[in-house]
């Protein structure tokens, strides 16, 4: 047993985070405290009461709505509240179904529902 086939192993410790990740994380904060906040458009409210008035003419629940748009009721709850962020095809769709424009300066007025034409 004199003679043993070991190889030497070497274990290698793991370093702190290296100078560029450092510098990452410090650009990373300064981002976080500037003053001016970035977010997203949300839908407004008056979308949000024209959507809940159509369906509500039409004898419709949220989940109803949702259903006829193939969408969650949470879908049809955050656009009405104003929480959603607008989505086109989402939007064309509730349109649709109540039959009101949600988008451009006509809001709230009866959808034109003309021959579609290619």
């Amino acid at each position: 047993m004199a003679e043993s086939d070991w190889d030497t192993v070497t274990v290698l410790r793991k370093k702190g985070p290296s100078a560029a990740q450092a510098k990452s994380k410090q650009n990373t904060a300064k981002l976080d405290r500037e003053t001016e906040e970035l977010h997203h458009d949300r839908v407004s409210l008056e979308v949000g009461k024209v959507i809940q008035q159509g369906r509500q003419s039409k004898g419709l629940t949220q989940k109803d709505l949702a259903t006829k748009i193939n969408e969650k009721p949470q879908v049809i709850a955050d656009y009405e509240s104003g929480r959603a962020i607008p989505n086109n095809q989402v939007m064309g769709k509730i349109e649709r179904a109540i039959g009101l424009k949600l988008r451009g300066k006509d809001i709230g007025k009866p959808l034109e529902t003309g021959p579609k034409g290619k």
